[in-house]
């Protein structure tokens, strides 16, 4: 499931829970005025009290899910290629030394090209954002890259990490900071 869509399936379940309590409120609502008769006393819980839990439940909804969305997309992007890639090798009867092999590259630099835009365009929108000043000036101090990124430094302190265990860049100590180098296949690729 993608961003979007889980986005528009919270979205949904956040309207039907308000649209849940302002029914329920509506139905309380008329069922005291129907109760008071003439004594003008109310009996039972107050409509208004409905409407508030119903906001208040909506607003935990929406809340606990944005503060979850972005660990949750990446947790489904991790888990996304490897399940097509085993299902691939289950349905058809390919050997796996066939299914790895990586394409040849063409002798274009638009292959080349594409080839990094490709790994920028798997990547989430924050490392995408610490990944291509990398490419563009390799050498970027991690100062450089915070200041870019608009990211904290230990935004940026993780996130380079991060793509360093991936085997997408590299990075050198210079006295306090470290500068920041795309891998050598990103830069071969990169450079043309």
């Amino acid at each position: 499931m993608t961003r979007s869509k889980l986005d528009v399936a919270v979205g949904g379940l956040v309207i039907a829970v308000l649209i849940i309590g302002v029914a329920v409120t509506l139905q309380t609502y008329q069922a005291s005025i129907d109760g008071m008769g003439h004594g003008w006393t109310m009996h039972g819980v107050h409509p208004a009290w409905n409407l508030l839990g119903a906001l208040l439940v909506a607003t935990v909804v929406g809340g606990v899910y944005l503060l979850i969305r972005d660990q949750l997309h990446r947790d489904m992007e991790s888990e996304g290629p490897s399940e097509s890639l085993e299902t691939s090798r289950d349905e058809s009867n390919i050997p796996n030394d066939e299914l790895e092999t990586e394409p040849e590259p063409t002798d274009s630099s638009e292959g080349q090209e594409a080839t990094v835009r490709d790994v920028l365009t798997y990547l989430p929108e924050d490392e995408r954002r610490i990944l291509r000043p990398i490419i563009e000036s390799p050498g970027i101090t991690q100062i450089e890259l915070r200041d870019r990124s608009d990211f904290s430094k230990s935004k940026v302190s993780q996130t380079v990490s991060d793509l360093e265990k991936r085997g997408l860049l590299y990075r050198e100590s210079q006295g306090r900071t470290y500068r920041v180098y795309p891998d050598d296949d990103l830069r071969s690729r990169s450079d043309t």
